[in-house]
């Protein structure tokens, strides 16, 4: 364009046309400084943006691992390793990115047309064809990086590594004319310092984004698991323990989870009003299993509030529970008909229940009758033919049940005199005269339900031939030893008009005791 043929005028054409074309080409380049320049400032935002995303990340999930550890601990150990992996690398690009702006002067900064040189990462990184060692910890930085976090992926998220190793790989690149080129030479070598600090700056940025993905991955999956269908079990709702038959049942199928990692923070139970220690509950499975007895018979309510901290403050679930404990049948209930009797004068043991009702919501009334404990009573009838006892209690749904039930009282049955224990069954006894003197005279109750003892208070004797003796006493006094003398062997000798009281119950009558025959055989 500018040979020795030309004239001097087409040599100044041609040369002002070369600095047309320069000064067009500078143009453009300043442009593109800018466009880097602007491209690093919303790269930037966006870095902080997401470190402060980050940042509120990390804290909730730290609160979540105080509050819950046994389902959020282990997520925040592997979200601890992803933060100070990429904060490692992100720490060291900002202070490289430093000391690349501490070579300008401060007006500079944010100048970016005047940002075209690359000298400062051209001598940092570069010695010829060779890297410096500043240039192979840039690369070791960045490989180390790659390397932690996959082995902390492992087989997890692979799209997540996918792109690590895709974003941060350091393989030698194909140019434009199909040669391999060292990756940091392909991406930092002889590059204007604003477009090699955008490129740093776009580094900062995969680090954040890819942390910030893998840490929401993490929580989504753990969420996940626990609110899986597998966490769950069925449990049958119903507004009572027992139903009476015809009645209408009300329970219904709900869902319960069973979770093992969701454990209260805090548990405050009572049962019947007195709180419940550490010791008479564990928290297994997702559930808090009570380790108490069932208690005496009756109703027991169970009541209180399951504790979870859930970001920083507690959050209280109500319980009001009840069961019931009914007493266990050890026997067969047998009655026969007709056979409701009680005796006067005695102390009559009674049991009175009704199915399915607590002893505790029973009660029993009728005259002379007693509550001992629990379902035993005792009755003691006054006068009269009869008596009537009637059993109420309360049933579950609130209604009443009165059922009462007629007893016939009978007096005790005539007792049976005795001497030295015997009554002669119908006949004499056989004794000798001197057995006779020191033998006891006593009265016995035959075959009767109670086991009574009967005081003999006096009696009479009679010899034949000699005036009948009355006794005091249960013994043969000495008028009746006289007269017991002056019978005669094979004698009969009569013991009558017996009268005595039943222990601890002087004031009843028994009826007239039968006498007793002795025949002599000295």
């Amino acid at each position: 364009m500018a040979g020795g043929s030309l004239s001097p005028r087409q040599k100044m054409i041609n040369l002002m046309y070369l600095v047309f074309i320069a000064m067009l080409a500078l143009n453009m380049s300043k442009e593109v400084l800018s466009a880097f320049g602007l491209l690093d400032e919303k790269m930037s935002e966006a870095n902080v943006a997401t470190t402060q995303r980050n940042v509120a990340f990390m804290e909730n999930l730290g609160e979540k691992a105080v509050e819950q550890p046994e389902q959020y601990a282990a997520v925040k150990e592997k979200a601890d390793q992803v933060n100070t992996i990429s904060e490692s690398l992100d720490t060291y690009l900002s202070d490289l990115k430093g000391q690349m702006m501490g070579t300008l002067k401060p007006e500079e900064a944010n100048d970016y047309e005047v940002q075209d040189k690359p000298d400062f990462l051209d001598r940092r990184f570069f010695n010829g064809d060779k890297l410096k060692p500043e240039g192979q910890e840039f690369l070791n930085q960045i490989n180390t990086y790659r390397t932690e976090m996959a082995s902390v992926l492992g087989e997890t998220y692979p799209d997540i590594k996918s792109s690590i190793e895709k974003n941060f790989s350091t393989e030698p690149v194909v140019n434009r004319d199909g040669k391999k080129v060292d990756w940091l030479n392909y991406n930092y070598e002889g590059f204007p310092l604003v477009a090699s600090k955008t490129k740093l700056t776009a580094l900062q940025n995969d680090i954040k984004v890819t942390k910030n993905e893998l840490l929401a991955k993490m929580l989504a999956g753990q969420q996940a698991s626990a609110l899986s269908f597998t966490q769950y079990n069925t449990l049958l709702e119903q507004s009572k323990s027992a139903f009476y038959a015809g009645e209408k049942f009300d329970g219904g199928i709900v869902l319960g989870r069973k979770d093992p990692n969701t454990k209260p923070n805090k548990v405050e139970l009572t049962l019947d009003g007195r709180p419940l220690s550490a010791e008479q509950y564990t928290i297994e499975n997702g559930k808090v299993k009570l380790n108490i007895s069932a208690g005496a018979a009756g109703d027991h309510k169970i009541e209180g509030n399951l504790i979870f901290l859930q970001e920083g403050k507690e959050v209280e679930i109500p319980v009001n529970v009840a069961f019931a404990t009914i007493t266990k049948p050890n026997s067969a209930v047998i009655a026969a008909d007709k056979m409701n009797v009680v005796y006067r004068g005695v102390v009559n043991p009674m049991t009175v229940s009704i199915p399915g009702i607590p002893d505790n919501k029973v009660t029993a009334s009728g005259t002379g009758l007693s509550k001992v404990s629990g379902s035993k009573y005792s009755m003691s009838p006054g006068a009269g033919r009869t008596v009537t006892i009637t059993a109420s209690g309360t049933l579950p749904d609130g209604a009443r049940v009165n059922t009462p039930a007629e007893f016939r009282i009978k007096d005790i049955p005539r007792p049976s005199g005795t001497i030295r224990g015997e009554d002669g069954d119908g006949g004499c006894v056989r004794m000798q005269r001197e057995g006779l003197e020191k033998s006891s005279v006593g009265a016995v109750l035959q075959d009767f339900d109670f086991d009574l003892k009967l005081n003999v208070t006096g009696f009479s004797f009679k010899v034949s031939g000699q005036p009948t003796v009355k006794v005091s006493g249960g013994r043969l006094n000495s008028q009746a030893s006289a007269t017991l003398r002056r019978a005669s062997r094979g004698e009969t000798v009569q013991i009558f008009d017996i009268t005595a009281n039943i222990a601890n119950n002087s004031g009843y009558k028994l009826k007239k005791i039968s006498p007793i025959c002795i025949e002599l055989t000295n």
